[in-house]
């Protein structure tokens, strides 16, 4: 199994590297762009776990995601205690995306 930072620079390898995050008025944007997405716009292609070695409260996972014109990008996510974003727009809004067809290439 690879760690987090292995898995991203296999994806940057493939030119992933956009990060899309919750701002604090509850949008969905693009890091550093004005960009933002609906849960409908978007796809899951893929899933990656990560726990802690020593610490099981290290929990991360980082969703490849699919905009609705193929552009990809990463959603990357404290989960369990531990949480990147409080409320439960964050979750209710993983939850809502669609999981499309997983993609070999992405299996790292």
């Amino acid at each position: 199994m690879l760690t987090l930072s292995q898995v991203m620079e296999k994806l940057r390898e493939k030119g992933i590297t956009d990060e899309i995050r919750m701002t604090e008025d509850k949008k969905f944007v693009i890091t550093g762009t004005e960009k933002s997405y609906r849960s409908e716009d978007l796809k899951i292609l893929r899933t990656y776990r990560f726990e802690g070695a020593s610490d099981p409260d290290d929990n991360i996972a980082l969703y490849l995601i699919e905009d609705m014109y193929g552009n990809k990008a990463m959603i990357i996510d404290s989960y369990g205690a531990n949480s990147n974003y409080e409320g439960p727009e964050f979750d209710e809004f993983l939850k809502s995306i669609p999981t499309g067809e997983e993609n070999e290439e992405y299996d790292f």
